[in-house]
């Protein structure tokens, strides 16, 4: 199954480079492009997309600025002339960062750290009724139950695995990308630091979540999603 692009770029010939450049690349394809924030967010809800090329100086609406409004953004690699937003880029998890004018050989860099980040999540796997997902620390390798999974944080680069019966374990992933490997599983996000287990869901306020024993607190972007999840409970 190819890898679905979008591009989103105010200037033509910069939409076009990246369409050469991925035309050389292999399992990849261009399912939009478009030249603003707005067009960009019509696309994503209506279209499937794993890997986004953004563009930062836009009309109306900045790419970080996008990014930022995204409850649920595909992986991005930022394409921008300015060098100054560099260090906010990271900040906000994107996959790479990339200086115009764009060489193949940089861009097949961020599109090498794309696939490598991809590869570092497993999936969860159904054993004997028991979902669980394997991931790495260090050297060695841990099977997670998901049922035993309370909560996952956030901490920048990494993330830290609360559990019913063990302690915390640590591992270096984005939140993003257990998220998106956890769809489907009873797993919601509720902050930009947070994603809870709902089955280990004891109480809850209009501000924070009790997840046995730890109170989550529910981000503003994301409280009216929680809302209205939370509003299943009361049925």
């Amino acid at each position: 199954m190819k890898i679905k692009c979008l591009v989103v770029d105010d200037e033509p010939l910069a939409i076009r480079l990246i369409e050469n450049h991925l035309e050389k690349i292999e399992g990849f394809e261009v399912v939009a492009t478009c030249n603003n924030a707005m067009k960009a967010f019509e696309i994503l809800n209506k279209q499937a997309v794993d890997l986004m090329f953004l563009d930062i100086k836009m009309p109306n609406m900045t790419g970080i600025e996008f990014l930022k409004n995204l409850k649920n953004p595909p992986k991005t690699v930022l394409t921008t002339a300015y060098r100054d937003f560099a260090l906010e880029s990271y900040d906000i998890g994107v996959v790479d960062y990339l200086l115009k004018p764009i060489t193949f050989e940089r861009f097949f860099k961020a599109v090498d750290k794309f696939l490598d980040a991809r590869q570092t999540v497993a999936a969860p796997i159904e054993y004997a009724g028991n979902p669980f997902v394997v991931l790495k620390s260090g050297v060695k390798s841990y099977k997670i139950n998901i049922d035993e999974v309370l909560y996952i944080e956030s901490l920048k680069d990494y993330i830290k695995i609360f559990l019913i019966s063990n302690k915390p374990i640590s591992f270096k992933y984005k939140i993003s990308d257990i998220e998106l490997e956890l769809k489907g599983q009873k797993f919601l996000r509720v902050h930009r630091s947070f994603l809870i287990n709902t089955n280990q869901i004891v109480a809850f306020t209009g501000n924070e979540i009790e997840v046995k024993g730890a109170e989550i607190p529910i981000g503003a972007s994301y409280k009216d999603a929680v809302m209205r999840f939370l509003e299943t409970f009361k049925k």
